[in-house]
């Protein structure tokens, strides 16, 4: 779980990144748990029940997501006007890119 400024637009953006249907009349502060059908899930988190909370977007990647082809995957942010903070990187078969989301939380999209 990371936090967010404003949980109902970085719901959309993150719907739209997974291509994840939402409605936002569904998003209620403080919490959104995006619904994936896997194991590992991600809850977007606005605390707005923590007073005492002050936000600071991660500038190391808190997580990455794998993707089979990395040229479309970039080809994706890029044409989604997403802020690409890595450019991509090849290392052999392997090869990543870095990118921000709204609130400047830096994410990762790698192949698999």
């Amino acid at each position: 779980m990371f936090s967010f400024k404003d949980l109902k637009k970085s719901v959309g953006w993150y719907c739209n990144l997974l291509g994840i249907p939402h409605n936002s009349d569904s998003v209620e502060s403080p919490v959104y748990n995006i619904p994936i059908t896997y194991e590992t899930g991600l809850t977007l988190d606005d605390h707005t029940l923590d007073h005492d909370f002050r936000f600071e977007p991660s500038n190391n990647v808190l997580f990455n997501f794998y993707v089979k082809d990395i040229d479309e995957a970039y080809k994706f942010i890029k044409g989604n006007n997403i802020r690409i903070v890595k450019e991509i990187e090849r290392i052999g078969d392997f090869a990543y890119f870095n990118f921000q989301d709204p609130d400047g939380n830096v994410l990762m999209i790698c192949n698999s």
